[in-house]
């Protein structure tokens, strides 16, 4: 672990930190719900920084989320935006475009994360493994500390922290997944593959690859069948979505319906701070009970 917590330690450069806002605040605008929860924990207690959610608590993955015109006032402050990167943000490109001086913080910079693929595309989800999450955790803070030098010390130590928090709640679900007797599962988006590789669990198929997107009456057909093969017939829903096809789908096969929570969606509040670990516990819970 202490390897782990020294190698965060490093890279945090002396660079400049950029102009800031009018009243002396350093701003760090998040892109959404994970980038807030990770970026509230590295600036924990930290004073002159600002810290603001761009997207409302009901948008879910950004997958195609349109800038509105409040978004890029908002933007118009910041000193730093905190992406998660991997293509989760198409609006990116519109936001350097225009914002060409803002300080673009990448969460998935980073050489141990390695993306799965969707097709041909990258799949952005990578928070939703626990290794990929601590990883994100310390790309962000190297790149905070470039930023933002006056405050590297306490970002380095805050970000420690919530690490070592991070690294006990992988080896807690570890303990309580990785012996599952079942391992099957059929999800509603393609929000998982990352948390089913890290506990290894066997995604057997993904209800709406496009959210909001049902299933085609052939999809259904096809779906249903898959689940009537799995010795143990359980579906996951997912609170943001509408959960009319999957329930459909557990009408026909009798599967029982779980939710799992791509935490995506919260209160920007600072109680958000424990919203991940939180969410993820209640993920580990849930996957025990649907798949004993």
């Amino acid at each position: 672990m202490m390897v782990m917590l020294s190698l965060l330690a490093a890279g945090c450069g002396g660079q400049e930190a950029q102009k800031g806002s009018k009243d002396g605040e350093f701003v760090i605008v998040t892109s959404f719900y994970p980038m807030y929860i990770d970026v509230l924990n590295i600036t924990d207690g930290v004073e002159g920084v600002k810290v603001v959610n761009m997207t409302k608590p009901q948008t879910g993955c950004l997958h195609d989320y349109q800038l509105t015109t409040e978004d890029l006032k908002t933007l118009e402050s910041a000193d730093a935006f905190v992406v998660n990167g991997g293509g989760m943000e198409s609006f990116l490109d519109k936001v350097t475009s225009q914002q060409k001086n803002l300080k673009i913080i990448d969460a998935s910079k980073s050489d141990k994360i390695n993306f799965l693929k969707d097709g041909d595309e990258e799949n952005p989800h990578v928070w939703l493994s626990v290794t990929y999450a601590i990883e994100q955790v310390k790309a962000i803070t190297s790149q905070l500390c470039e930023a933002d030098p006056a405050h590297e010390k306490q970002y380095r130590d805050n970000a420690m922290a919530y690490v070592e928090k991070l690294m006990n709640l992988r080896e807690e679900m570890h303990g309580e997944l990785d012996n599952l007797p079942n391992k099957d599962i059929v999800t509603f988006h393609e929000a998982f593959p990352y948390l089913a590789k890290e506990f290894r669990l066997n995604i057997v198929s993904v209800v709406e690859r496009e959210p909001g997107t049902e299933p085609s009456p052939k999809e259904l057909e096809e779906l249903i069948a898959q689940v009537k093969a799995l010795p143990v017939k359980v579906l996951f829903a997912e609170p943001q979505y509408s959960p009319v096809a999957a329930e459909t789908i557990a009408r026909e096969t009798g599967a029982k319906l779980y939710q799992l929570d791509p935490v995506v969606t919260g209160e920007a509040k600072p109680e958000a701070k424990d919203a991940y670990l939180n969410t993820m516990r209640e993920n580990m819970k849930v996957l025990k009970e649907a798949l004993q």
